[in-house]
């Protein structure tokens, strides 16, 4: 999967839905007069005034009209993405290590994104191979072939690069990926050149957009479609259930990672995809990094990041503390 060509970077914004909140309460009265002006006093925190709906008022001799001053209450907007920001700041970055992250609440639809730049998506781009064929085969009423699962098993379960060629050949490669995320909409996504799928250009947004397909019911995947790599996103082999999976407690997790040494640095692409559950309420969640001097420090680096996103929605700890849960995972 290496190349020694220069990374794509296309950074495009991921629409965000920030949380919301603003109350305001406006009580008047309105009076009368014997001409039939309508006066409304309506007095803000910034002063106040009256409104006529006359142009020139008429007088009368009838008693004034009666008025009840407005009351506000305005409540403080809650900027999610600021919240993330912050929460990132408990994530240690050393030497040329970059992180980005969003995170999105499934049962609010609310979501966060930290950093827009696009990053290598080593082995993770196996879940888009995946959902790339199995709307192809949706699209053309047919159903995945014998060999074609035995590929789809292995690709996402041991992260197996043969079988991932393979498919990635099936789907037309690039532009069969390109045309597949058009309709899922990623926007930031680029398929790698030739063979190298795991060079495929993308952003911690469009992953968090791309794990809607997967897990949300407003997908271009079928419900069996989703469900069967949700299924394969469960049964990840034992050495590889770390990344996402960090900031899960134990009811439950459904997760791809991908990483890769690049040969001109010398460093670590290390990333983590998936939904993680919390408390019974899940969470979709994309780490996307690179510059880590080994693959351990990666881990180490995703697995805090996913715990600070997460944190956004739960007020957990945010501590860049966690431990990698696998360091000896060979190079995919």
């Amino acid at each position: 999967m290496e190349s020694s060509r220069a990374a794509r970077r296309h950074v495009r914004r991921f629409p965000l839905r920030p949380l919301m909140y603003t109350v305001l309460a406006c009580v008047a009265i309105a009076g009368g007069t014997a001409g039939g002006t309508v006066y409304v006093k309506a007095q803000a925190h910034s002063g106040g005034g009256t409104v006529s709906s006359a142009p020139t008022p008429s007088f009368s001799s009838s008693p004034a009209a009666t008025t009840e001053e407005t009351t506000a209450v305005t409540e403080p907007v809650v900027d999610l993405d600021e919240l993330l920001s912050d929460a990132m700041k408990a994530v240690s970055l050393t030497g040329d290590e970059k992180v980005s992250a969003a995170v999105l609440d499934l049962q609010s639809g609310d979501s966060a994104v930290y950093g827009d730049s696009a990053f290598d998506t080593a082995s993770i781009v196996k879940v888009d191979i995946l959902a790339a064929l199995l709307l192809r085969h949706q699209q053309a009423g047919t159903q995945l072939g014998a060999r074609e699962k035995a590929y789809a098993t292995t690709m996402i379960e041991n992260s197996d690069n043969t079988s991932a060629s393979a498919l990635w050949d099936v789907i037309g490669k690039a532009s069969g990926l390109d045309a597949a995320n058009k309709r899922f909409g990623l926007t930031g996504t680029e398929g790698g050149d030739g063979a190298l799928w795991g060079l495929t250009q993308t952003t911690a947004a469009d992953q968090l957009t791309l794990l809607q397909q997967v897990f949300g019911d407003d997908s271009e995947l079928s419900e069996a479609s989703r469900s069967y790599l949700q299924g394969l996103m469960g049964r990840i082999e034992a050495d590889q259930q770390w990344g996402v999976s960090a900031a899960a407690d134990d009811s439950g997790w459904a997760l791809k990672n991908g990483w890769l040494p690049r040969s001109t640095t010398g460093l670590w692409d290390v990333n983590s995809i998936g939904r993680v559950t919390v408390d019974g309420h899940a969470y979709l969640v994309a780490v996307l990094s690179k510059g880590s001097s080994t693959q351990a420090k990666g881990i180490s680096l995703v697995e805090a990041a996913a715990k600070a996103a997460v944190s956004v929605f739960t007020g957990g700890d945010a501590s860049a503390s966690s431990s990698a849960n696998a360091t000896s995972a060979a190079a995919r």
